[in-house]
């Protein structure tokens, strides 16, 4: 099965927001309802809190980081760019560093980034630190600006990803064979054909078919096979490894590619400044 995710939900107007535990997008959309009191059968889109961002698709709600603050919005509601207090200065954030580092958790980037411009010496001084401390704290700050943005670059790509897998998917005809689904188990024909027929299965199967697989769950997915729960439980283990996989393959490529593109930064710095020291020494 797949792990619980630790989420945060909260409504248009931010004013509460609340802690919850899914292992789905759907099951995020019925706990978070009933926390933030919408009517049963509404209608509930679901957006990173954050930016905007809308999530619709099971396996990018997967990726996504614990704790991510999502926005549940009923028709007719939209979401807009939380407008913060100006009382909120680095001082306050540095209170809230000075009784609980983990803290840090909770901050939004930008009030990250207002404690790693704030002058290190200012910073101590408010926290009651050694300077070399201080400066340990912010570049622990840096650090964590810098894994947020891999991330929502990674979650960029798993998009493209999924997006470009769908239209390939869509232009092909002969991609989708025998998608009749059984009526009883909501499975198509042509993805029970796989699992009771190929060995490792789960190398055969999309990502939406591997998801579907870990929603049905090991107790279901032995009724719809016909096997022993043991056997199911393993074909649900493969499902999620080979899904947690290929999710970490997109993010691997990703840092790769961020690594390649600090290091081709540092290459043009260092270049910068060995032709300043030539201009220097030609005068």
């Amino acid at each position: 099965m797949t792990d619980l995710k630790p989420c945060k939900v909260c409504r248009f107007d931010r004013q509460k927001s609340y802690g919850v535990v899914a292992h789905s997008l759907d099951q995020l959309k019925t706990k978070g309802s009933e926390l933030l009191g919408f009517c049963p059968g509404s209608t509930v889109s679901v957006l990173l809190e954050e930016d905007g961002t809308v999530v619709e698709d099971e396996a990018y709600f997967l990726c996504l980081p614990s704790n991510t603050k999502f926005m549940l919005l009923r028709d007719k509601e939209m979401w807009s760019p939380a407008v913060r207090s100006e009382c909120v200065s680095w001082q306050c954030l540095s209170s809230q560093l000075k009784q609980d580092l983990t803290a840090i958790i909770l901050m939004s980037e930008a009030e990250l980034q207002s404690l790693v411009d704030v002058p290190c010496s200012d910073l101590a001084s408010a926290l009651g630190f050694e300077p070399k401390k201080a400066q340990s704290l912010q570049d622990t700050l840096q650090q964590v600006l810098d894994r947020r943005e891999e991330q929502r670059q990674s979650r960029e790509l798993l998009q493209l990803y999924l997006k470009t897998v769908e239209t390939e998917r869509a232009q092909d005809p002969g991609s989708n064979p025998e998608t009749e689904v059984d009526s009883s188990s909501g499975i198509s024909s042509r993805t029970l054909m796989v699992l009771k027929g190929k060995t490792s299965p789960e190398t055969r199967l999309s990502d939406q078919e591997l998801q579907m697989v870990l929603n049905k769950g090991v107790a279901s997915m032995a009724r719809v096979l016909g096997w022993e729960v043991d056997r199911a439980s393993a074909l649900v283990m493969a499902c999620e490894t080979e899904l947690k996989g290929r999710l970490g393959k997109i993010q691997a490529l990703q840092s790769i590619n961020s690594q390649a593109h600090h290091v081709r930064l540092s290459s043009t710095t260092d270049k910068d400044q060995e032709q300043t020291k030539r201009k220097k020494a030609a005068k």
